[in-house]
């Protein structure tokens, strides 16, 4: 069984910054992408970024782009979220999604975590 386990929300002041970790494990389990996503209040899950572990490359939402920044560290399957010039537009639930080798057939995130809040107070 893979867990995708997120860390690090919060309440922040608009400005602020927050980083957000998400450790994916499981005994045979390899990361092949990993992302994060986020869903407001009364809204829909918004992809924010997401990261491959084959190259490194990443992919940002226009939302976020230039204020966030997602890095990895393979050896611990771990994926991080590095949040800066939060804003409260900012606030939701941000979930991390890790993904096996279908990723680069289907694009499709096969391990979900429970999620992580994030607040941005004005």
């Amino acid at each position: 069984q893979v867990q995708v386990v997120e860390s690090g929300g919060g309440l922040m002041q608009a400005g602020g910054s927050l980083r957000l970790s998400c450790a994916a494990s499981g005994r045979t389990f390899v990361s092949y992408a990993m992302a994060w996503y986020r869903q407001a209040p009364g809204k829909g899950r918004e992809f924010v970024a997401r990261i491959t572990w084959t190259d490194g490359s990443t992919y940002y939402s226009d939302s976020v782009k230039g204020r966030f920044t997602i890095s990895r560290d393979n050896a611990k399957n771990t994926v991080y979220l590095q949040m800066n010039s939060l804003k409260p537009k900012d606030t939701a639930v941000y979930y991390c999604a890790a993904a096996g080798p279908n990723y680069y057939d289907t694009g499709e995130y096969d391990y979900w975590g429970q999620g992580t809040q994030v607040t941005v107070s004005s």
